[in-house]
């Protein structure tokens, strides 16, 4: 089959523009059937040769939100350690869906760039593969990413026309995604996955999204911290429903850790720590949405109990997840705090020293009195 990707993933894309939703399921089944069994170069090869500069902006955000999943699978660490023709075709098309008109589009491509950041051997493949007058502008777009996350996902337009449907099982409602059936779902054998059971997969992971999100984002406070619990809950009894929906679960998540209610911003800072615990090294895709809506405001807050719950969550991060990932976000916000906020944060990084890097000192040094840093390091 790897042999008549390209062909196949191009006749796939074309239809993503169709209007009848029960088509473009069946393409998104399809497509993440390729994801998953698929030699991931060839799939994303078919990918950027069928999709990238389509006329049709559904079919470049079809394009997009699967890239997006390969690169999630497949690592940042691996692909930019690919061949010099792979990646000098990869990034400038990543950088070019950042900048997409269709918004959706442009959501997966920010992803994918935010994603590749956290390798650090991304700037050099960056200054090497985009072109000058392009540089500047994609450094700045990762800086917001870095700084300010990636914002949530934009609601897909023609999806919202219908209700998704599962074939032969009548409308899927977000109340009847209970643990039961998610469970069902992710203890089907991988040897027995077809298309057909992908499809059900991809309808579920839709309506999670939609469950988990809708909790979150409700205008009662009380749901928003149901739904919190419901996310501990599913990190705990189903963590592959979340790990499967990481970036959309987590840009919701992000909104109650920066949210103007205490009683929710509270409890979210000291829900992630358990969520850490529980997901661990997975949780690396989104260090860089975390750690911004952690450390902001909350490390310089006079509220006691704000402030421990925000030094929990970082010092959660740095036993459960690989530090190298962590120096990245922490040394690029500690470039912009202020005050207790920022001689944390660098007191955290100075406690890897045996990791810490040059480069890293340096970021940390920026616009940064002497006096402060002599509190950390011994000169």
């Amino acid at each position: 089959m790897d042999q008549e990707l390209e062909g196949t993933v191009k006749a796939l894309l074309q239809k993503a523009g169709e209007s009848n939703t029960f088509i473009r399921q069946d393409v998104d089944a399809a497509l993440d059937c390729m994801v998953q069994h698929c030699n991931p170069t060839r799939s994303i090869g078919a990918l950027l040769t069928g999709g990238i500069s389509h006329l049709n902006p559904v079919v470049r955000k079809c394009t997009a939100q699967h890239l997006a999943n390969l690169l999630e699978k497949v690592g940042a660490a691996r692909l930019l350690s690919g061949g010099k023709d792979f990646t000098e075709r990869l990034l400038p098309a990543i950088t070019k869906l950042s900048q997409d008109s269709s918004q959706e589009a442009r959501y997966f491509g920010r992803r994918m760039l935010l994603s590749l950041s956290s390798h650090p051997d991304f700037d050099k493949h960056l200054e090497k593969y985009i072109t000058t007058k392009d540089l500047q502008a994609v450094r700045d777009t990762i800086l917001t990413l870095r700084t300010k996350g990636l914002g949530e996902m934009p609601q897909d337009s023609q999806s919202a026309r219908g209700r998704r449907s599962l074939p032969g099982s009548g409308t899927v409602r977000a109340s009847s995604l209970n643990g039961e059936q998610l469970n069902q779902t992710s203890r089907e054998p991988n040897s027995n996955h077809s298309c057909k059971h992908q499809t059900q997969s991809i309808a579920d992971k839709t309506e999670y999204i939609k469950q988990i999100s809708g909790l979150l984002g409700s205008k009662d406070f009380r749901e928003r911290i149901k739904g919190i619990d419901q996310l501990v809950a599913d990190c705990e009894h189903n963590p592959n429903v979340v790990i499967n929906s990481m970036f959309p679960v987590f840009d919701a998540f992000k909104a109650r850790l920066q949210e103007s209610n205490s009683k929710v911003n509270l409890y979210a800072l000291e829900s992630l720590p358990k969520i850490t615990r529980l997901l661990k090294d997975s949780l690396s895709q989104v260090v860089n949405i975390l750690v911004p809506a952690i450390v902001d405001n909350h490390l310089n807050s006079k509220n006691n109990a704000v402030y421990y719950a925000a030094i929990g969550a970082v010092n959660a991060l740095i036993l459960n997840l690989d530090n190298i990932l962590l120096l990245q976000p922490f040394c690029t916000k500690a470039q912009f705090l202020s005050g207790k906020a920022k001689v944390d944060l660098i007191e955290k990084v100075a406690g890897r020293s045996d990791i810490m890097d040059v480069h890293c000192y340096v970021c940390l040094s920026i616009n940064h009195s002497q006096s402060d840093l002599s509190q950390v390091f011994i000169f």
